[in-house]
């Protein structure tokens, strides 16, 4: 079986960088995959394909550049890993361009616009050439909606589903992450909450979560694609949210303003902070620690009709909570890679994956799960 011939659009950054190490640091996978780290910098990206080793390289490539499907053709591409953010603003050239290439496709896109509209949008082009296009290939929707169907398997009925991302406050940030969550802070989002759609403002109104093993933190309403492909997808009666919580409380509240500002027309684009932001976040981290998370929490009824309520942590120390949204494009670019079968046409990474699949990766990085009953 020839080598898939894989491209890894933001190959040197934040995420794109580390899906480059676990392609190549794979003894079980590595032969199968001839690596291309791609981006605009030629020489980040030919650093990082000379520190990988196992024949990786380094190449010139700009995602908005005309002639990418040609480009594309000439380097014998077979699959297109898309980390190379922010999705909120993009169009779909990239997947558009894989599809005419006869390439694969597979995207770390947290843009609930950018996910949910994909496979209406790129089915037709990915069913005409066989190929697979996996939109959202990260926590969420692909973890998340894992740990769902394993916590709810067999219920009768989902009520509500709660999750929550608590990212360590000393974990790398990557400025396109900053960027496109600041795009929504303080505008309103569409939430399914008792039982109808209900507007809530992004980074608004903090309340307080709690987890397994981390301390209780103020977690804000964020919009992601879980929020409106969850209530149809499980037909969840009551409630689907998310929210993300930092663990430095006046990071929380900082943001917290920059939504009031943003309500109050005081700042009308707050994404504009985002390189300022960026640098500038180092100043909280001796208040940190190196210890992120999540929780997904769920109720419902089980199999016989009992009411239940299921929650599911992960707890990453080390700063290795960054490793979780790579993991599912990971896993997804090593089944195509070793010749197994994921669905063609466009899809959303929705349900693709189980939640045995993240397990030896969690075990990798050393981190901890738990299913906790709950009252």
């Amino acid at each position: 079986m020839a080598a898939l011939t894989t491209l890894v659009l933001g190959g040197y950054g934040n995420f794109g960088a580390r899906i480059c190490r676990a392609l190549m640091g794979d003894e079980a996978t590595r032969h199968h995959i001839a690596l291309l780290v791609a981006g605009r910098n030629a020489s980040q990206a030919k650093a990082l394909a000379a520190t990988l080793g196992h024949g990786a390289q380094g190449v010139a490539l700009d995602h908005e550049a005309p002639g990418l499907t040609d480009r594309l053709r000439a380097l014998g591409v077979g699959l297109v890993i898309h980390t190379a953010g922010p999705f909120q603003a993009q169009a779909y050239n990239v997947a558009q361009a894989a599809a005419e290439a006869g390439a694969h496709y597979i995207d770390l896109a947290d843009g609930r616009r950018f996910v949910c509209d994909f496979p209406a949008a790129m089915q037709a082009a990915f069913a005409a050439t066989g190929r697979t296009a996996v939109a959202g290939a990260s926590t969420v929707p692909a973890l998340s909606s894992a740990v769902i169907d394993h916590l709810c398997a067999g219920w009768q009925h989902i009520d509500s589903i709660d999750i929550c991302i608590a990212p360590a406050q000393r974990a790398p940030r990557g400025l396109a992450t900053l960027a496109a969550v600041l795009s929504y802070c303080g505008l309103p989002i569409d939430v399914w909450d008792g039982g109808r759609w209900q507007p809530q403002r992004g980074w608004a109104q903090p309340t307080r979560v709690q987890f397994q093993r981390l301390r209780p933190r103020l977690g804000a309403v964020c919009d992601i694609p879980d929020l409106e492909i969850f209530p149809a997808h499980y037909k969840a009666r009551n409630r689907v949210t998310f929210r993300a919580a930092l663990e430095v409380g006046l990071a929380q509240r900082a943001f917290a303003t920059l939504a009031a500002l943003r309500h109050w027309g005081a700042l009308p684009h707050p994404e504009k902070l985002a390189w300022l932001m960026h640098h500038a976040g180092g100043a909280l981290d001796f208040l940190g620690t190196p210890l992120g998370g999540m929780v997904v929490r769920v109720a419902g009824a089980d199999a016989q009709g009992q009411a239940r309520r299921r929650a599911w942590h992960i707890a990453a120390d080390h700063d290795h909570g960054p490793e979780i949204p790579c993991m599912a494009a990971i896993l997804l670019a090593r089944q195509l890679a070793t010749g197994r079968a994921l669905p063609t046409g466009a899809h959303t990474s929705t349900s693709l994956l189980p939640l045995a699949a993240f397990a030896p990766e969690f075990a990798k990085w050393g981190m901890v799960t738990d299913i906790v009953e709950e009252p």
